[in-house]
């Protein structure tokens, strides 16, 4: 099976962010990464999630049969396809996954 990468196409558990001198804030597990393992957007989302101390969860599409499935249910023909509690964002959309961040307060 083929899947395509596209430019326009483009959590796991909570944790405590621990920074001093801060008030400690909690973030919750809402987002789902699905991706491939090759993918370059999909390795620029996951260095966007990860400068933004985003924690989420990832499944490989390729190696993943309910990853697929997720996948496909959300309309993926591409990847990366983000879950962010019910906000589908397909393909590498900064400007997108920024606004639902911050609209969940993750940001």
């Amino acid at each position: 099976m083929l899947f395509l990468c596209f430019s326009t196409l483009c959590s796991a558990d909570n944790y405590i962010d621990a920074k001093p001198a801060e008030k400690v804030k909690i973030r919750h597990h809402h987002v789902v990464l699905y991706a491939t393992s090759w993918c370059g957007y999909c390795k620029k989302t996951r260095a966007f999630l990860a400068e933004n101390n985003i924690q989420y969860t990832e499944y490989d599409i390729e190696t993943s049969t309910h990853g697929r499935d997720e996948h496909r249910a959300l309309g993926g023909s591409g990847v990366p396809v983000m879950d962010l509690k019910g906000d589908v964002v397909h393909g590498y959309n900064t400007r997108k996954m920024r606004k639902i961040f911050e609209a969940l307060d993750l940001m």
